[in-house]
């Protein structure tokens, strides 16, 4: 998670008053004739700064619906960082009834939550699609001790406290977690690892300086370092090996006797009591919207993966893959 600057609070409240009022109005003319089209310039949500995976997947989104002819409205991506993207959250829940706000997120809106730094969390917005899935990397410097994950487990064995995880998500969000969900199925005392955030995308100085020993992150975020001879990766926490010139070279777990696998599912979201025909809608395009050969290129160069899920199966793996991360989260003592 990316942090970075966002939209002045005078104009967001003017944005959530017009929303409101047209959204109402929406819904009143797509209960009357079940169908829904967009009758203004569309809004997304970045809950983070410019760069990171919300940003770019809410951009890459947006130009690919437009270029393609996919939605023919104006479609705008807006920034609102701040605390692990509760910012965001609660500037969306300001939009409630709007049919024209949507907001990309990921496992941090379960998270977050959780560990107590949101007050909204999925549960308070309208599921509309999952588009993607990213993978995490666990990387060390070059020079490292360690060759693969086992290596770096047995040492975590013996003594947990000895290695500094570094991410840029706060203790109990997604960096951290996903490093946790591997040292379990490893046999590691989850609850005696030391594990430290830097915010600012300061993880590979850290790394490479010795402050930190262990850079838990997203792939991308590690490709140009392992380039420059700078970083190794010990793995990622895909199912199988990535593609790419690069992603190739980048051992999983599982292919190291850890069976563990951890995706950073990326999808969209809209407010609270978006009107069920605005829902089918959208829902439809970001179908077209993965289904494209332009998407598919897009998701080539990012190193993701195709993971589409329509509403009402997104909301039930939403509910199903809380609980598994509140077990965790419950486990390391961090839920609120």
């Amino acid at each position: 998670m990316v942090l970075a600057a966002c939209g002045g609070d005078s104009s967001s409240e003017g944005d959530s008053s017009d929303s409101e009022s047209e959204g109402g109005s929406e819904e009143a003319s797509g209960e009357s004739n079940g169908e829904f089209t967009p009758s203004e310039s569309i809004e997304i949500v970045a809950p983070a700064g410019a760069g990171g995976g919300w940003d770019t997947t809410a951009r890459m989104a947006a130009q690919t619906l437009t270029e393609e002819g996919i939605i023919e409205q104006d479609m705008g991506v807006v920034n609102k960082e701040g605390a692990g993207g509760a910012i965001g959250w609660a500037y969306m829940a300001e939009q409630a009834g709007s049919n024209h706000n949507l907001f990309v997120s990921s496992s941090p809106i379960l998270l977050v939550p959780l560990n107590g730094q949101s007050e909204y969390g999925h549960e308070d917005f309208t599921p509309i699609a999952n588009v993607i899935a990213d993978y995490g990397a666990f990387a060390v410097a070059k020079d490292a001790k360690w060759d693969n994950l086992n290596e770096l487990f047995e040492d975590m064995k013996e003594d947990p406290s000895s290695v500094t995880v570094v991410g840029t998500s706060s203790p109990g969000s997604m960096d951290h977690i996903q490093f946790v969900r591997f040292a379990k199925a490893a046999g590691v005392d989850i609850t005696k690892i030391k594990y430290v955030s830097a915010p600012d995308a300061g993880g590979v100085t850290q790394v490479l300086n010795g402050s930190a020993d262990v850079f838990s992150t997203g792939v991308a975020e590690v490709a140009e370092q392992v380039r420059a001879d700078k970083l190794k990766v010990l793995a990622v926490t895909s199912e199988e090996r990535l593609e790419g010139e690069v992603l190739s070279t980048f051992p999983t777990a599982k292919e190291q006797g850890i069976d563990e696998t951890f995706v950073n599912w990326r999808g969209f979201f809209g407010p609270a009591d978006m009107d069920p025909a605005a829902v089918k809608y959208y829902e439809q395009k970001f179908k077209e919207l993965s289904e494209s050969e332009a998407f598919a290129e897009i998701r080539s160069n990012y190193g993701w993966n195709e993971m589409f899920m329509g509403s009402e199966e997104y909301k039930k793996f939403l509910d199903e893959e809380k609980q598994n991360l509140k077990s965790l989260l419950d486990e390391l003592g961090l839920t609120k």
